[in-house]
């Protein structure tokens, strides 16, 4: 699919409209890479009013459900969505809307083939829910508007129920000013959105939250206003030509138009502004733009206008403030905290999973925690201040652990040798007294340096070769041709989850051998069970491995002949190790070489 997405992103960058995008949602290809990016979620677990989770389509033939949903796309028309609620950390309820099995397919179809298009399209500062973009990227942006640009003042806008309040008349309006002219592609969105919700109903606004598509929904919705805010300064428009963009703000400076920028994360986002005044006056066109033209209202209670020099401001999690440098520098910089909310919940989810160890000591429930703390601590790392905002929630929790733990674990400073490979990584360095029951340690929860922030290349993009080239995603021509080619070999005989994950794991080993390491020609290769399916073996990625021809004979091999003929395969001792350990798997004995 590779070549047709770079297609349609390179005509949306040159302006053109799509009237024949169902030939292309409802190819082979496209549904069953949408089977493959379905199945890589956790959700997929997660059945619809139907009862069926991704385990009954893995266990089918994926060619059967290939045909189903080419004729499900002639006449569509969505099962009813399951209502599910989730709690969020204020002590409400968030709802969530899960879609059937192969509507999620059929999503994730329509999904891969317009993201290209709308990719081309959207504003360069909105980084919620699209490739190779995280907060972090949120965060950076804004901090460097504070650091080099001197933008001191920030408007927050918090929308109403914003994924429960999107007009669909209007989506629609926007998804056919994008470029998207195909009237059978645009009627099962809008069937998408209508899709009824078990014991609610059909919903007239909204896109349901727990949808594929839903995310990317909501980015359309909102890139219109992302551009009307650059169009203010970041990218007016001059009749006058200039040098260089320098040169041009210099002279924009100059006139009566007011600097300001967006940095948006999904529904949350900032105007960040130069004066006070300024922030008023977009403060007020903001509320009436939304209004008008997207039909959406703010929470009053919720949004400010934030003078950062006195105010911290809360985004992503992270409280931001403008902080004056010493006596003998100017100016000021940005500062950033964990926002008290998120510590809240942090030592709340600490001493619950604490007194799950104490009511039941499960090493498994340590690793839950220590689970916990390295998420944290990796999210947060971003924040200047992490060390001291961590140090103060160790600190408070140190009496709780000590209360439920003392008789059930060790506490004093880690030996090196008893530490896990990833304990020693991360947290090898630290001299801090810690837990210790059945022989896990529980991670230092105060042992934390802040990660220096950097802000998106705009060059990386998953839909032409130059983006792909500097993306982490981006793999040799060489290797990408031979996974082509291996993928194009299906197996009617295998199962589609094998099918899938052979591809999978020949494109994570670069096509090379996980035995012996050497790089495998598309007829050499063999995929090798870990554990056999005569001993209870499934066809999961994690047991399966790209072997050479060879070695996957060496593998099963029992008489001394075989292993003679092909143990010149085996160059080192790493090599022989492994292969000594997938024949364990296999109940068989360990080679040795001659």
């Amino acid at each position: 699919m590779t070549e047709i997405l770079d297609e349609l992103y390179q005509k949306a960058r040159s302006g053109k409209s799509f009237n024949k995008l169902m030939d292309i949602i409802a190819s082979d290809n496209n549904i069953k890479l949408a089977f493959r990016m379905v199945k890589s979620n956790t959700g997929s677990n997660t059945a619809g009013t139907d009862g069926i989770t991704i385990k009954e389509i893995k266990d089918s033939n994926i060619e059967e459900y290939v045909q189903l949903i080419k004729e499900k796309l002639k006449w569509y028309k969505p099962d009813s969505v399951r209502r599910v609620y989730i709690p969020k950390a204020n002590g409400k309820t968030r709802p969530l809307g899960i879609p059937t099995m192969v509507d999620r397919i059929i999503q994730q179809c329509v999904k891969q083939i317009i993201e290209p298009i709308c990719e081309a399209q959207f504003h360069p500062h909105s980084y919620g829910f699209r490739p190779n973009r995280s907060t972090k990227h949120a965060l950076s942006r804004m901090v460097t508007l504070i650091n080099a640009g001197k933008f001191y003042y920030t408007v927050d806008i918090d929308i109403k129920g914003f994924f429960n309040n999107v007009n669909h008349t209007k989506l629609m309006k926007q998804l056919y000013s994008l470029g998207i002219y195909d009237r059978k592609l645009l009627s099962i969105i809008k069937a998408i959105l209508k899709a009824p919700i078990q014991g609610i109903g059909i919903p007239h606004k909204g896109t349901p939250q727990g949808g594929i598509l839903s995310p990317l929904l909501a980015n359309i919705v909102l890139n219109e206003f992302d551009w009307w805010i650059s169009s203010q300064w970041e990218t007016f428009e001059s009749t006058r030509q200039y040098k260089s963009y320098a040169s041009k703000k210099n002279q924009l400076k100059k006139t009566n138009l007011k600097q300001i920028h967006i940095v948006r994360y999904a529904d949350d986002f900032k105007i960040m502004c130069k004066d006070y005044y300024t922030a008023k006056r977009i403060y007020y066109a903001t509320i009436k733009w939304l209004k008008t033209r997207l039909k959406l209202d703010i929470s009053e209670e919720k949004s400010k206008i934030i003078n950062l020099k006195k105010n911290p401001s809360e985004f992503l999690g992270f409280k931001i403030k403008a902080v004056k440098l010493g006596k003998s520098r100017h100016g000021y910089v940005a500062y950033s905290h964990v926002c008290n909310k998120a510590l809240s919940r942090m030592e709340k989810a600490i001493k619950e999973q604490i007194s799950l160890i104490h009511k039941e000591v499960n090493s498994n429930h340590v690793t839950k925690l220590n689970s916990m703390i390295l998420g944290w601590h990796e999210y947060y790392s971003s924040a200047t201040h992490v060390n001291i905002d961590f140090s103060k929630l160790a600190f408070s929790v140190k009496k709780f652990m000590y209360h439920k733990l003392r008789k059930i674990a060790k506490y004093g400073v880690p030996i090196i040798n008893e530490m896990s490979p990833i304990h020693r990584r991360l947290y090898g360095k630290s001299k801090l007294k810690i837990w210790k029951l059945h022989n896990v340690y529980i991670y230092p929860i105060s042992h934390v340096q802040h990660k220096r922030l950097l802000n998106f290349s705009q060059e990386i993009c998953d839909y032409s070769p130059q983006g792909r080239s500097i993306s982490s995603k981006g793999l040799t021509s060489r290797t990408r041709a031979k996974v082509i080619h291996l993928a194009s070999r299906y197996n009617p005989y295998e199962s589609a989850e094998y099918n899938d994950n052979r591809i999978s794991r020949a494109s994570m080993s670069g096509m090379k051998c996980e035995v012996s390491g050497i790089e495998l020609d598309v007829d050499d290769v063999h995929c090798h069970h870990v554990i056999p399916r005569h001993l209870g073996g499934n066809d999961s990625y994690q047991n399966l491995r790209i072997v050479h021809k060879a070695i996957h004979k060496l593998i099963h091999a029992t008489n001394t002949e075989t292993i003679s003929e092909y143990q010149s395969m085996i160059i080192n001792q790493k090599a022989l190790k492994k292969l000594n350990e997938l024949r364990k798997h296999c109940k068989l004995d360990e080679i040795y070489l001659n």
